[in-house]
């Protein structure tokens, strides 16, 4: 159960960024492919659906058993927690109302953060879009694992446990590899999140917000939809990072298993 299933170091490649390189292929090539490109507001109904549609849940199960909770929490809460998280994802790209209203991305991110139950809709944006600057970069991208996680998850075992604790270490990676200061619209989204829990807490009891949080953390670890995660950036077969995902899925997903589409090609709409 143990056991080391493999030896090898990161792989090290010292060629172009092989995204950024086929994205000014592919508009140079196909320039057409800039009519598919732009934003959609039409993403904020989901946003709202899923929000409000999470408050009820919230409401509802707020009596139930521990059983009953955690099963809900992970059927339910976690699906839609985790399409929210990433709606966060589409929102730190202005995909929703275009980079002319930034702000607007922001309130709604600041929205879609609610059931979310912890802060995350500025500090993930404040990373992520380093992953997209310096992709493959040890330091700068922190979607890489640290040389530490390798060695701590390296077994069958512990590639269980990085995945049951993917939310805890992808928050906290960024923070020891590379710390940023603190921004006032985190301070923003901090205090929303409080105010919103402590009114969940007050009028409907702590199993509400309890409900939340188990939400994310287990719709963002071992759960279906989490499959992107490994899909997106680790090495199956030698010469292929990413991989994409063409199933029913994408429908209620923001199309995220267009990886490898979508990381060329960040601004097709849908």
């Amino acid at each position: 159960m143990g056991q080391y299933i493999t030896t090898h170091d990161f792989y090290h490649s010292y060629t172009d960024e092989p995204h950024a390189t086929r994205r000014k292929e592919m508009l140079k090539k196909y320039p057409e492919i800039k009519q598919l490109m732009g934003h959609n507001w039409r993403m904020a109904i989901q946003v709202v659906i899923s929000v409000f549609i999470q408050i009820i849940v919230a409401i509802l199960v707020r009596d139930s058993s521990w059983l009953k909770l955690i099963f809900i929490a992970y059927v339910i809460g976690g699906t839609i927690n985790h399409t929210l998280s990433l709606a966060l994802h589409e929102l730190t790209h202005n995909l929703a109302f275009g980079h002319a209203r930034p702000y607007c991305n922001r309130l709604l991110g600041f929205f879609a953060n609610l059931p979310l139950g912890v802060p995350a809709s500025i500090t993930f944006k404040k990373y992520h879009l380093d992953h997209h600057r310096f992709q493959g970069d040890e330091i700068y991208d922190t979607d890489i694992p640290t040389r530490f996680e390798v060695f701590l998850f390296s077994s069958r075992i512990g590639k269980f446990f990085f995945l049951l604790l993917m939310p805890f270490i992808y928050t906290l990676r960024p923070v020891f590899v590379f710390p940023k200061p603190i921004h006032i619209l985190e301070i923003i989204n901090l205090i929303i999140t409080i105010i919103f829990n402590g009114i969940m807490f007050y009028f409907f009891g702590y199993k509400t917000t309890l409900y939340f949080i188990l939400s994310t953390l287990l719709g963002l670890s071992i759960h279906p939809i989490s499959g992107h995660f490994i899909a997106e950036h680790y090495v199956f077969n030698e010469g292929y990072e990413t991989y994409s995902y063409y199933g029913p899925l994408n429908a209620i997903t923001y199309n995220v298993g267009y990886h490898n589409e979508r990381k060329k090609i960040i601004e097709l709409i849908y």
